[in-house]
């Protein structure tokens, strides 16, 4: 967001997601019950998100079995060969 003020979405008693007003994009997520004093950042909102690897997984306790393993799948540039 460039400008304006975001959109807030009660998603929970105590949490709050914060949108862009114009396009939607989620901003952040604050909890002041569960994570008091964090600010949760999409981190592709950053202008680098380079600039900020991840250094922990979390909420993984509902991910999908196969979520553990997919960094071994093949990658692709763009797009996989058509046959």
């Amino acid at each position: 967001m460039i400008s304006g003020e975001p959109k807030i979405y009660s998603s929970s008693e105590h949490g709050r997601r914060h949108f862009c007003s114009e396009c939607g994009t989620g901003l952040f997520h604050v909890n002041a019950s569960m994570l008091p004093g964090i600010i949760d950042i999409q981190s592709a909102t950053y202008d680098d998100p380079d600039a900020v690897p991840p250094t922990v997984h979390i909420q993984v306790a509902e991910r999908l079995r196969w979520m553990e393993h997919a960094h071994e799948l093949p990658t692709f540039e763009h797009y996989p060969p058509q046959p």
